[in-house]
């Protein structure tokens, strides 16, 4: 008997995975390529792993999805797929307590993460496209998370001391200032989520099942808030002022010492931005990263709010089914915004006109993630995905808040509507700015 025949359609779902999961290891790669040896074994933020970690876990969780669990192959490593299994969901005050002597060395990693790649490919080339790799379903999800985590490395890299990485340029930051004004959005319908019976095999569990929501008229802040807005705040007192924080938050700042973003230094009598290869002197006009609990506290002071998740998708997408907040399907970051990894740090807000959706909102997609006021939450027919069962209800325990758009190191692919992003309200470190909503 001779070989079998693979079908064209099969053959062309393989050599785009393979080709996307290529590409994504060797962004990842580069990164690790920044750190020194010695800066592998640092942990740059209290709450997180050291950066080792994830040079075994990206490999891990490709194998255990792809290897292990949908096709059912005997362990390479026990030991490591299991403790590289999982990462740290960031708690209030819990810290991990490991020395750098408890993990392995990155040459033992490496020695086993050559076979776990090979495994991987070959799944891909040759395994069954059926089942929970159905489309390449579940090899998407493993090609994704190792791109989630390109951006999880870029700011545990930001944070990473300068003698633990390569060398690097500063970014320009330029002297203009884009000027913000509020944007009237009208009442209207707006969809959220993926439909499994047009897009079954394409997103996460979250992003299900699709439906429609009235948005009642509200007016938007056409640019996030900036740097230079958030000195203000600060100035004003807005970190000693009891009234602009809930219970939780304040206990939280109290208890922590929170007093300004975490992206920010004081020194040499000025406020300094905490850059990838560097500090620069605080540039105003980039939007300011700060936590949820602290975006909300602006939001009072400012006598406004966050968004919720339906005004945001409003604000970007209208009632349309377009892909992207702007007109038509292409998808260039020198125009759209800041994103799909070209730099490491943001640009000034307002700096791509081109992203703008078609109310004349700006940075929606690029320059940091969006906090929103929504709890991230199941949608109605919510089935969790069958080969990672607790990726997002482990995450539906009312302390996690839905974040939208994009932020510079991501990648086009989570652009799509339907993507959630979600963290803690406490947590200071990953690339998020927000807008307010002023009225409605």
């Amino acid at each position: 008997m001779g070989p079998s025949i693979m079908p064209p359609a099969q053959a062309q779902v393989r050599l785009m995975l393979a080709g996307q999961l290529a590409a994504a290891r060797a962004r990842t790669d580069a990164l690790f390529q920044l750190v020194t040896a010695d800066g592998l074994s640092s942990r740059p933020i209290a709450e997180r792993h050291r950066l080792i970690f994830y040079l075994g876990h990206l490999e891990a969780f490709d194998w255990n999805l792809v290897c292990r669990d949908a096709l059912g192959r005997a362990s390479l490593n026990a030991t490591f797929e299991k403790l590289f299994a999982f990462g740290i969901d960031p708690l209030d005050g819990q810290h991990p307590g490991d020395a750098p002597s408890d993990w392995p060395s990155a040459d033992a990693i490496r020695a086993w993460t050559a076979p776990a790649r090979r495994a991987v490919d070959e799944a891909i080339a040759r395994g069954p496209l059926e089942g929970w790799l159905e489309e390449g379903w579940a090899a998407r999800i493993a090609i994704e998370h190792r791109l989630m985590h390109e951006e999880t490395l870029c700011y545990l890299l930001q944070r990473t001391e300068l003698r633990f990485k390569r060398p690097g340029l500063l970014p320009p930051v330029s002297t203009t200032r884009s000027v913000s004004a509020p944007v009237h959005i009208p009442a209207g319908l707006v969809a959220l989520g993926l439909s499994r019976a047009t897009d079954p095999h394409l997103g996460w569990d979250n992003e299900y099942e699709r439906h429609a929501v009235e948005v009642p008229a509200f007016t938007i802040s056409k640019l996030p808030v900036s740097n230079a807005q958030w000195l203000e705040f600060l100035d004003a007192g807005g970190y000693r002022e009891r009234s602009l924080w809930t219970d939780d938050d304040w206990s939280w700042r109290e208890r922590e010492g929170i007093t300004h973003p975490s992206f920010w230094r004081f020194r040499d009598g000025q406020w300094w931005w905490i850059a990838m290869f560097g500090e620069l002197p605080l540039p105003g006009s980039w939007p300011v990263y700060v936590s949820h609990a602290e975006a909300s506290a602006y939001a009072r002071w400012q006598g406004g709010r966050l968004p919720t998740e339906a005004e945001w998708q409003r604000a970007a997408f209208g009632s349309s089914d377009q892909p992207f907040p702007w007109a038509g399907p292409n998808v260039a970051p020198s125009v759209h915004g800041n994103f799909g990894g070209v730099r490491f740090d943001p640009v000034e807000s307002g700096s791509h006109p081109g992203g703008d959706s078609a109310f004349g909102v700006s940075d929606l997609m690029g320059n940091g993630w969006e906090w929103t006021s929504t709890v991230f939450a199941p949608f109605a027919g919510f089935e969790p995905l069958p080969f990672y069962p607790g990726y997002s209800a482990n995450f539906f325990d009312g302390r996690h808040f839905v974040m939208k758009g994009a932020s510079a190191p991501t990648d086009a692919a989570f652009l799509r509507p339907s993507f959630r992003n979600w963290f803690q309200p406490h947590y200071q470190h990953v690339f998020a700015k927000f807008r307010l909503v002023t009225h409605g």
